[in-house]
């Protein structure tokens, strides 16, 4: 397994209380030959790609995905002042690249959080095309916030079949949106505000494919460090199969501002109703895909070869 130790950053951008704490790994996974997956972390962004098409260039793809996201000025500079508007730019420039490069035979999901502030109040912006997945732990309660673009996504939807067994079907793997291929490249976007003591993580389906989220739970919930927290979970998909590129990425937010402006040490009890109305149910799962070829300003990971 390649796996990179934990980087943590000092508080950036114009929220000076905020701290970001964050780990990062991936791993080709047992069965297959490449690692077509990508990703980025590097503070004020935190994505992974995974890659389709094989030996059609699947890891080329999420590689010009990540590369992409790695161009945006936050990056350079720290600041919290991405909008979804923003990202949509940088996804689309992807898009273009990949149809260009691959003759649009390859593609490639995108999930992840770009962090953000409104008003002085710091938030997560969630961004999701295809079933790449991020979770978001908070108060104890682990949340499934982006929402699956695949075929059994809207089975589950429609009520066709369930969500356990989406996790089965045959056609769990195909999905319905994605970068490089396909005429819907449009990404989902979810704005939360960030509570104290959040833990938000970010993988490909080689995760969530081998581990169910009570397990997922487990792990994020014991390990106080999140590059433990990464390391453990790639172990574990890897103790369940490995069938799949596997890659995560857990992000921890600390010294969180509140609506005042004074930061806060213990996370707020009363108030988080309202925002988790606002975060879509669990459901769906699984994608497809293999490489690696990680970007990012400030760290870089590869996969296994």
């Amino acid at each position: 397994m390649n796996s990179q130790q934990a980087a943590r950053t000092e508080p950036a951008g114009s929220t000076p209380g905020l701290s970001l704490s964050y780990g990062y790994g991936t791993d080709r996974g047992l069965r297959r030959e490449l690692n077509e997956d990508s990703f980025i972390a590097s503070d004020p962004v935190f994505a992974v790609a995974d890659g389709m098409g094989g030996h059609e260039a699947g890891e080329v793809a999420s590689g010009m995905c990540v590369r992409a996201l790695a161009k945006m000025p936050q990056l350079a500079t720290g600041a919290r002042t991405a909008t979804a508007s923003v990202v949509q730019q940088y996804l689309a420039m992807a898009d273009d690249s990949i149809r260009t490069a691959t003759g649009s035979r390859a593609g490639t999901t995108l999930t992840g959080v770009v962090v953000v502030e409104q008003m002085g109040i710091p938030y997560w912006l969630v961004m999701n095309v295809g079933d790449s997945r991020t979770y978001r732990l908070s108060q104890g309660t682990l949340t499934q916030v982006s929402v699956d673009h695949s075929e059994v996504q809207e089975l589950v939807d429609s009520g066709e079949i369930t969500a356990e067994q989406a996790t089965v079907h045959p056609r769990r793997h195909v999905v319905t949106r994605a970068l490089g291929t396909g005429d819907d490249t449009e990404a989902d976007y979810w704005l939360l505000p960030i509570e104290e003591g959040d833990r938000v993580m970010v993988c490909s389906d080689g995760l969530n494919g081998e581990l169910s989220d009570d397990q997922m739970l487990g792990v994020l919930s014991s390990a106080a460090d999140p590059q433990e927290a990464v390391d453990l979970l790639i172990q574990a998909a890897l103790r369940s199969g490995g069938r799949d590129n596997v890659t995560v990425i857990v992000v921890d937010a600390r010294n969180v501002l509140n609506e005042d402006g004074v930061s806060t040490t213990a996370p707020r009890t009363a108030s988080a109703a309202e925002d988790e109305d606002t975060l879509p149910r669990p459901g769906g799962r699984d994608g497809s895909a293999d490489s690696t070829e990680a970007a990012g300003t400030e760290e870089n990971a590869h996969g296994r070869s």
